[in-house]
């Protein structure tokens, strides 16, 4: 017996690229290509409380949507997708089998608790559920169970993995996939809807099938030549062709590429979607393509340059779309971004092939000054101190990264006769004895803390050639209730180190790691104080 369904929502996803708006004429022709070609399921569409049109996929119940099914479905289910947050159950009319059969409801995580009443409704008019929380992934497991603890209580056809960013790897399908199985109610189905940015929409949809195959009855989403917004979805017609091949389904492939040639490729004359490198960028940071469409508006902006974008706005904002925001991130980082060659060359005739002893600013600094200060004297080492200026320490360099640092100490009689090195996001109109250096060459995209002041101050003594590096008052974050005492100076304390400093020192040090092992000089690097990142001797605590 067959385990699997494959649903096509190519009127539904597709819509977007089109206002949902295909007419009348290729609304009807869709769906009786896709009755011929044996189909298991057929999203016709949206069902809204507002937008309808002339030839939309959009209705406000079932008889507005009746005139789309056919008398004969000869088996065919039909569904819409209901968004929680633009449709009332209210609206929905009793279930007659005249027109859809069932209702997938689609919600953010934050309407979770909500929705349970609305799929509660949709049951009662006698239409089948399929709930589609959006974002799958970005649910932690606890939260995930939680939900499908409530979910069973609904009884629903099915509920589904959605890959709203097309974010997933084989790795995250198979994690997230057990972990349903393992909480949901024994008769309800396993659905999967993926996208396409990273390319690996199609693989993913025939992973979901081998692996459901004797655990689980399962329905698999696809769209006709992938059509979605982006980089689009999985190809009815790869999908439908591995049924065939591969599980023995009997799915009429020519009847597909009949669509194709007389749908299809009209519709590609009207909009565009498919992969390419700027949605690839999109689902590796789990943003929304909205954003992407507004950065792509950008003269001469490149690829590392939306990917730093996105990764600086932060996971949150980037699964919407806050345009102001990623304006101010884009002019930011365009006035941060200089030629700093020679500032480098003259740092380099310093530094090259000296040792460096940095201090930065954890309460190790002032605890074991006494250790700090016999080390700089035993190897003849130079010192910078990174966002501030130590007491009792004798300091070559005052490095800062961070604007509201620099402000601060800027104004400090003590500090104006120290040598300064900023990056180009803290001035661009540096003083007489201050160097700037490129910020944007120093960031390595990949972590939420991505512009650490002591990483990006490693990344800038690799450049200049030192021959060791000596790290002191890097301590790392704790959080004590009403105890702040992560810093060497009570003034440097911040009120957002809290319980998520624990995520926080894992970023630090993995960026650590990642420059120990990526670095291009051979400078040896050795702790002179305590820290929870010293991995190098093994000698810390997380």
């Amino acid at each position: 017996m067959n385990h699997a369904k494959l649903l096509d929502c190519t009127l539904r996803d597709g819509a977007y690229l089109l206002d949902k708006k295909f007419g009348d004429s290729s609304i009807h022709g869709i769906i009786n290509g896709l009755m011929n070609t044996g189909v298991d399921i057929i999203e016709i569409g949206f069902l809204q409380d507002e937008g309808f049109g002339e030839g939309k996929t959009v209705y406000k119940n079932g008889k507005d949507a009746e005139k789309f099914v056919p008398k004969d479905k000869n088996g065919t289910l039909f569904t819409v997708l209901a968004d929680y947050s633009r449709y009332s159950a209210d609206n929905l009319d009793e279930y007659t089998g005249k027109s859809f059969d069932a209702v997938r409801a689609c919600f953010f995580k934050k309407e979770r608790y909500d929705v349970i009443e609305f799929c509660k409704k949709i049951k009662e008019k006698g239409y089948r559920l399929f709930v589609q929380p959006v974002d799958i992934l970005g649910y932690s497991d606890v939260e995930l169970v939680e939900f499908i603890e409530m979910v069973n209580a609904v009884e629903p056809y099915c509920f589904s993995i959605v890959d709203t960013f097309g974010s997933m790897y084989v790795e995250d399908l198979r994690r997230v996939y057990e972990l349903i199985n393992h909480n949901l109610i024994t008769d309800c189905k396993i659905g999967f809807h993926s996208h396409n940015n990273m390319q690996m929409s199609s693989a993913l949809s025939q992973e979901f099938l081998r692996m459901t195959y004797g655990s689980r009855h399962v329905v698999v989403d696809a769209t006709i030549s992938g059509m979605g917004r982006g980089a689009g979805n999985t190809p009815t017609e790869l999908i439908a062709q591995y049924m065939v091949t591969k599980l023995g389904y009997n799915y009429d492939i020519d009847a597909l590429l009949d669509i194709i040639d007389e749908y299809m490729d009209n519709i590609r004359s009207k909009c565009s979607w498919g992969y390419d490198t700027h949605f690839f960028i999109a689902g590796a940071y789990s943003a929304h393509v909205n954003n992407i469409a507004y950065l792509k508006k950008k003269n001469s902006i490149r690829y590392k340059d939306i990917r730093y974008i996105l990764n600086k706005v932060g996971a949150i904002p980037r699964k919407r779309y806050d345009y102001d925001l990623l304006e101010k991130t884009y002019m930011d980082y365009l006035n941060s971004e200089i030629d700093d060659s020679s500032v480098i060359e003259e740092l380099k005739s310093i530094f090259s092939d000296r040792n460096v002893v940095i201090a930065a600013p954890g309460k190790t600094v002032k605890t074991h000054c006494a250790e700090i200060c016999d080390y700089i004297k035993a190897n003849d080492s130079l010192v910078v101190s990174v966002n501030f200026l130590p007491e009792k320490i004798k300091t070559d360099f005052m490095y800062f990264s961070n604007v509201k640092r620099y402000r601060n100490w800027n104004n400090r009689s003590e500090t104006t006769d120290v040598p300064k090195i900023l990056t180009s996001n803290v001035t661009s109109k540096p003083k007489e004895n201050e160097k700037v250096v490129s910020f944007i060459k120093l960031i390595k995209c990949g972590w939420e803390h991505m512009d650490n002041s002591v990483i990006l101050l490693l990344r800038l003594l690799d450049k200049l050639s030192v021959k060791t590096i000596a790290l002191s008052g890097f301590d790392g974050f704790e959080y004590n209730t009403g105890n702040f005492a992560n810093y060497a100076d009570s003034e440097l304390e911040l009120a957002n180190i809290n319980e998520s400093s624990k995520l926080l020192n894992k970023e630090i040090k993995e960026m650590l790691k990642d420059f120990t092992e990526t670095k291009t000089g051979d400078e040896n690097i050795v702790f002179i104080t305590p820290s929870r990142f010293d991995f190098l001797s093994g000698d810390n605590n997380d």
